[in-house]
């Protein structure tokens, strides 16, 4: 499904609060009860909401990712805000590692007026979208192609990226615990991430309001592991303090 804009905010809603009565949903958005159990329906058959009696929260799987389609949805606008704020910090002439994301891919149209850049990456719409600037080199990684959002995958890739030593590895993320730790739920994605981390001599995340707090099956590394982070809204807590005792320098894109 594609979310209209009420129930884009309705996901938002609930993504702040972990979960909200259908009866608060509606006094919000000024709806009847009706209109809010149709809504909630179809983002739970979506699997971007779970359904509880007179309720609803978002999902707990940490097994399994959002579709890809659905993810470029979701946040938007925060990705937006982000990735403007990683442009204005990149500087022109460096060499870059990219990996697979929504929010990744958001950044690569920020930079397509860069100059001078060198960027890996083991995402082909990464790739596509910065093969548009002419000023800037695009070097692809072998590895398996994930159809469903076109990442590269597998030992291939691992090999390939541990040829290079870069500037700056950009990546995504699909959760931060409560521990420090970054998440994600393919592990083949996962050792490329671990690879891009230590390939990197800075490595900056790109992390929207709705990854703190949100699990997933495989580590990929740790808070500690990271120079900086860009995200939309200031972290909850316990964030700033991990965040602090780990010196990651907290970038809020407002």
């Amino acid at each position: 499904m594609t979310p209209n804009p009420r129930q884009l905010e309705l996901l938002e809603q609930v993504r702040a609060r972990g979960s909200v009565s259908l009866e608060t949903l509606a006094a919000s958005f000024g709806v009847t009860l009706q209109t809010v159990r149709r809504d909630v329906k179809l983002l739970s058959d979506a699997g971007l909401l779970a359904r509880f009696h007179g309720g609803v929260r978002v999902p707990s799987s940490t097994t399994e990712n959002i579709a890809y389609r659905q993810r470029q949805l979701l946040n938007e606008a925060a990705k937006q805000r982000i990735a403007r704020a990683i442009a204005n910090a990149v500087p022109e002439g460096c060499s870059l590692i990219i990996n697979i994301g929504t929010t990744t891919e958001a950044i690569a149209r920020e930079l397509l007026r860069h100059k001078g850049l060198r960027v890996i990456t083991n995402n082909l719409n990464v790739a596509a979208i910065l093969s548009d600037n002419a000023d800037c080199e695009v070097i692809v990684a072998g590895g398996v192609v994930r159809s469903r959002d076109r990442g590269i995958v597998g030992e291939a890739t691992v090999d390939f990226i541990r040829q290079f030593k870069v500037d700056i590895g950009l990546i995504g993320i699909s959760g931060i615990e409560g521990d420090g730790s970054l998440r994600d739920f393919d592990y083949r994605e996962v050792r490329v991430a671990q690879t891009i981390i230590e390939r990197s001599r800075e490595v900056w995340l790109a992390a929207d309001h709705s990854k703190f707090n949100r699990p997933a099956m495989v580590e990929v590394a740790h808070l500690n592991q990271v120079g900086k982070l860009f995200t939309d809204a200031p972290p909850p807590s316990p964030f700033p303090t991990l965040l602090s005792e780990a010196g990651v320098a907290c970038n809020v894109a407002l």
